[in-house]
């Protein structure tokens, strides 16, 4: 009895909904079962949208992004050990998966900053560097370290958080050494502007008992994570410049810029302006020149600067251009770390086809004295550091301008120039035929 009253309720409703659309009776398809065309209210009869058929190939291609079927950081990784397996890429591909780690934590942190009471200072005072430390500092410090720490790989890890380089002991004690600043541009986490972390890696420490002082040219992997609209982890291990995004549906960094080559030249440069008053004058003269389209380029340059290294650094690796942070008379030796900022950035921007000097001389090529060492720099693209580098070497303010003193005086200025350019383009093409 109750079950002949229901079908009799159900066939009453569809034949109520039916007659009420006007539209007529369709199959279980969604089709007209009359295959007449449809009749909208008010309207002409239309005939029903033509149904497109993907082809296989297309609907693989969909298929393979929707699930992501791209490499990996650890494929990536695993790749590189199989093609050369020695230890160093062994241990290398334990490091990296460290380091993706803490990234993917630390972008989790500074996504969720404003909302878990992460941002403004940590109330510790002053580091190292005499900054400041905000509460997302010494978090991403904490999270740096400790993956670095159980990779089993690690001997020595110097960041800018830190007084002194942290020694690794115990069975978990390796044979390499990071140095780190696990949040660049911090303060400017509490307005929601990019940040990001900078490393690079050294090797043979495991036998040392104090923290090894190395060129940048002995890197043996340096890279840069930034945490922006998306996380990008972008790295070298020597053999060109790869960048990762981080899926955060996976928890993995996919490949997405294979390959990366900086241009020959840009149309931007980066740095704090606000310094102008304190650079030399053959400096200013330099952003006077390219900023009216007087440059070699004859292109009109533009100011973009972030306040990050890593940032404005990305930028210009994509984009190509200059970032610079020259020494001045407030910041004699400069201000950028040369283990920790500086020697990572140049070893990915001279992976890239770019370049990366003091002014005097190649970055990588310095000896540093101690970890928290400082230097200037001038880095990007390969054609922009030469033009900013021959204005920092000119003897006297405008390019072309008549210096002043005697033509013995000047016949030794000149010369002195050129032998510093001589030295500074063999010190390149020394590292070009050993890349060779």
């Amino acid at each position: 009895m109750h079950r002949s009253i229901l079908v009799a309720c159900l066939a009453c409703c569809l034949a109520t909904t039916v007659n009420c659309t006007t539209v007529g009776s369709f199959s279980a398809t969604g089709l007209r079962s009359s295959g007449s065309p449809m009749r909208l209210k008010g309207g002409m009869p239309t005939a029903p949208a033509p149904v497109r058929v993907k082809s296989v190939d297309e609907a693989i291609s969909v298929y393979s992004k929707k699930d992501r079927l791209a490499l990996t950081l650890a494929d990536f990784m695993r790749e590189e050990t199989l093609r050369n397996p020695t230890k160093d890429n062994a241990d290398l591909e334990h490091v990296f998966s460290g380091i993706s780690a803490a990234c993917r934590a630390i972008a989790d942190m500074v996504s969720k900053a404003g909302i878990q009471d992460m941002t403004g200072l940590a109330g510790t005072g002053e580091n190292i560097q005499g900054e400041e430390q905000k509460k997302l500092d010494i978090l991403s410090n904490d999270v740096f370290k400790d993956k670095l720490r159980k990779t089993g790989c690690m001997a020595f890890l110097g960041s800018e958080e830190e007084d002194s380089a942290v020694v690794i002991r115990g069975p978990r004690r390796g044979d390499m050494v990071a140095v780190f600043d696990p949040l660049d541009g911090s303060s400017n986490i509490d307005a929601a502007i990019s940040v990001g972390t900078i490393f690079g890696i050294y090797k043979g420490a495991k036998d040392k008992k104090e923290f090894p002082l190395q060129k940048g040219t002995e890197q043996i992997a340096a890279g840069y994570c930034m945490y922006s609209t998306c996380t990008i982890l972008m790295i070298t291990t020597g053999s060109g410049v790869n960048g990762f995004t981080l899926d955060t549906s996976l928890g993995e960094f996919v490949l997405t810029h294979p390959n990366v080559q900086m241009p020959k030249r840009g149309k931007i440069y980066s740095t704090n302006q606000g310094n102008c008053p304190q650079w030399s004058e053959k400096l200013r003269s330099y952003f006077d020149t390219v900023s009216s389209g007087k440059g070699q380029s004859g292109e009109k340059y533009g100011l973009r600067y972030i306040g990050s290294m890593v940032g404005d650094m990305h930028r210009t690796l994509l984009y190509g251009g200059l970032f610079l942070y020259p020494a001045d008379a407030k910041n004699v030796k400069g201000k950028l770390r040369l283990l920790y900022e500086a020697n990572p950035m140049a070893m990915l921007a001279e992976q890239a086809g770019g370049k990366a000097s003091t002014g005097e001389q190649r970055v990588m090529d310095i000896q540093p004295d101690e970890l928290h060492q400082r230097c200037p720099i001038f880095i990007g693209s390969a054609e922009d550091v030469d033009e900013v580098v021959s204005y920092v070497n000119k003897q006297l303010g405008v390019p072309g301008q008549v210096p002043h003193g005697t033509s013995e005086t000047m016949e030794r200025r000149d010369c002195c120039e050129e032998d510093s350019k001589l030295r500074y383009q063999r010190s390149w093409e020394q590292e070009f035929r050993a890349r060779e």
